[in-house]
């Protein structure tokens, strides 16, 4: 197979890359960048061919992607920058990259009868109740611009393709950008009391194994909507936080530990309004990944673990 990959300057882009290249793959990987800007940490990503491609530019879109003529398409490329989106001068701009450059992509992918893997979000649900949402429920009521533009790119991959898969994930990290990892990190390292929101409640997905379950996919015809997260059960920000510092103290790291460092729980309203609303219920069922024959992602604290051992903090 070969796989055109978007986004590789990004968190997940970078590691489907490398998943690829360990499978044997033919990756051709892509962003807006001149050239692959992402982190140079020496893995198989930073020497695969690379093509700089505006998404918006629908005739650039199909003019390389004829050329290279892909078998799979995973379509990584996003703004996710989620306050941002809210500015009254970036809308449009999230709308093109979100929207426009998704269908894009999408509409190519037709022309060329590839399969396409789309990454979308939580954020296109409202985040009420309790109950985890089901990957094929359809009661869609986002809560901010990004929520609103990902979900219209749903909507443009799945009303103009048959092979596609649309795999919502939730609070990403990786090694390859900023995350609430590394935010908690650094903020960790200069506060000795951090205040951390307790009522968003969902689970965290590492791009490493994210990736690995992507290639998966795209090896099979088991199309549709799909929930992909780390198990490991649902927690709160706050939780995560608390988890962060104490595996990064037991890896050595004392100024994280309970005497250099107290996390204070709080509500969302008390923390503060941020520009975008964010969902309080990002519970994502994944049963459909295991109905469908996958292999579920590893826990989330195993999935930390490992990651803290390969970041540098």
């Amino acid at each position: 197979m070969k796989i055109f990959v978007t986004g590789v300057g990004g968190q997940l882009g970078h590691d489907v890359m490398n998943e690829l290249a360990k499978r044997g793959y033919e990756g051709v990987g892509s962003d807006i960048a001149p050239a692959y800007s992402g982190v140079a940490d020496g893995t198989p990503v930073t020497g695969i061919p690379y093509v700089q491609l505006d998404i918006t530019d629908r005739a650039a879109v199909e003019k390389i992607l004829a050329e290279i003529r892909p078998d799979v398409i995973v379509h990584c490329a996003a703004w996710t920058a989620v306050d941002l989106a809210e500015d009254n001068d970036k809308i449009e701009k999230v709308r093109l990259v979100n929207v426009c450059g998704t269908e894009n992509i999408a509409l190519t992918a037709r022309k060329l009868d590839c399969k396409m893997v789309y990454l979308s979000t939580d954020y296109v649900f409202d985040g009420q109740g309790t109950d985890p949402w089901q990957p094929d429920c359809k009661d869609y009521k986002p809560l901010n611009v990004y929520g609103q533009t990902k979900l219209d790119g749903e909507l443009a991959v799945a009303g103009n393709l048959e092979k596609y898969f649309i795999v919502r994930i939730a609070w990403v990290f990786g090694v390859n950008g900023k995350n609430f990892i590394k935010t908690m990190l650094n903020i960790g390292k200069t506060h000795d009391r951090l205040t951390v929101v307790n009522d968003q409640i969902g689970t965290p997905t590492y791009t490493y194994d994210l990736a690995r379950l992507l290639v998966d996919m795209i090896e099979t015809e088991k199309y549709g909507y799909y929930h992909a997260t780390n198990e490991g059960g649902y927690i709160s920000w706050y939780e995560f936080a608390c988890e962060i510092f104490r595996q990064a103290a037991a890896l050595g790291h004392a100024e994280y530990d309970a005497e250099h460092l107290t996390v204070v729980p709080v509500m969302t309203a008390e923390y503060g309004v941020s520009k975008a609303a964010r969902p309080f219920n990002s519970r994502l069922d994944k049963r459909k990944l295991v109905e469908n024959g996958f292999t579920p992602l590893p826990t989330w604290q195993d999935a930390l673990e490992r990651y803290l051992r390969v970041i540098e903090f």
